[in-house]
């Protein structure tokens, strides 16, 4: 049956799509669409649960909600197209190709993690499958994903540039910056605003002009999009008509994904600045439930092969813990100053 969603929530939302024809993509991509946004929302839920029982290092931030951006995003690209990542990034790793083994080391301080345990949540990168790092620096993703468009264009390697950000990232200086440069010079670039309207404890409605930020885009003459950043097919589309532009040399697209903090800003936020039941309707417009839907409802699966694949996700991601706790190692002591220069130096 189609998921029904209160009509206060829609009109609140402004671009709710439902989904339809997912185009050029063949049932068992979006089998695999559907296991990866199950994958992603079952690591976060399990990290967050860990992060609570003091089973794992430093700061978490949930993108449970937000999962379709990651997937539609990440399932539009070539392999060799790169992204940049936020805070809020594990979804985008998994989307594009990360391994939740090697990922879920590194939040317990493992050696075997990406950054051999010592860059935890905030700062995994991928580089192998064209994850170019994620931050917890508001907006600083924005001029390293212009690098690597520019790298992309003056070396004619014709890969694409993703960088996805927040509605947060958008108020900063480097954001309009990193536009305006790009723009410019038409570079292969496409800047995917993850609009959940809350920075920490800020709303985007507070701190905004323009709130919508797709709108901005007119000011630097390129294309501003807004898509549902709950339906993955949705934003499929619209990533990869801009990755297909942006390989035409016809430059940058702004694509604001509008979605909605579903949790906290980090794993110990307790929300006191919103009202929690505000959130709840808001539930009826998540990615899986939606999705679910239409898979069954199209005959790509049905129920049972639904559950199969959502229990596979759980019992990957049981796995990776287990492989983080029982199989991997602490970092030696002597090599606790390395990773930290380029070059090993080590000053004393």
């Amino acid at each position: 049956m189609p998921v029904e969603i209160p009509k206060k929530v829609l009109k609140a939302f402004g671009c709710y799509k439902p989904y339809g024809k997912p185009g050029d993509i063949s049932d068992a991509k979006q089998l695999e669409m559907y296991y990866q946004i199950n994958l992603i929302r079952e690591f976060d839920t399990k990290v967050r649960d860990l992060w609570m029982e003091n089973r794992i290092y430093g700061l978490a931030h949930a993108y449970i909600g937000s999962e379709a951006i990651a997937v539609g995003s990440c399932s539009a690209l070539k392999p060799d197209d790169c992204i940049t990542s936020t805070h809020r990034g594990h979804g985008h790793t998994i989307a594009k190709g990360g391994d939740i083994k090697t990922m879920m080391a590194e939040l317990f301080g493992k050696y075997e993690g990406y950054n051999h345990g010592k860059g935890g949540s905030m700062h995994i990168a991928d580089v192998e499958h064209g994850m170019l790092g994620a931050t917890g620096i508001v907006g600083s993703g924005m001029p390293l994903a212009v690098g690597s468009a520019m790298a992309s264009d003056r070396l004619g390697k014709g890969f694409v540039s993703v960088c996805f950000h927040g509605d947060g990232g958008s108020n900063q200086g480097v954001w309009h910056e990193s536009i305006n440069m790009a723009a410019a010079w038409k570079l292969p670039v496409i800047f995917v605003c993850e609009n959940n309207q809350y920075a920490i404890a800020t709303s985007i409605h507070s701190v905004s002009g323009q709130p919508e930020i797709h709108k901005r885009a007119a000011a630097y003459d390129i294309p501003g999009v807004l898509v549902d950043g709950f339906n993955c097919f949705d934003v499929y589309a619209a990533v990869k008509e801009a990755a297909e532009r942006a390989r035409k040399g016809e430059g940058p697209t702004l694509i604001e994904a509008r979605t909605i903090r579903f949790l906290g800003h980090f794993v110990a936020d307790d929300q006191w600045y919103r009202d929690l039941e505000a959130v709840e309707p808001w539930w009826n417009l998540e990615p899986i439930r939606r999705m679910r839907a239409y898979l069954i409802e199209n005959k790509v699966t049905d129920e049972a092969g639904a559950k199969e694949i959502e229990d596979r996700a759980v019992s990957d991601i049981a796995e990776a813990i287990r492989y983080a706790e029982e199989d991997c190692t602490e970092p030696p002591a002597d090599r606790l100053y390395t990773d930290i220069y380029a070059n090993n130096e080590v000053i004393e």
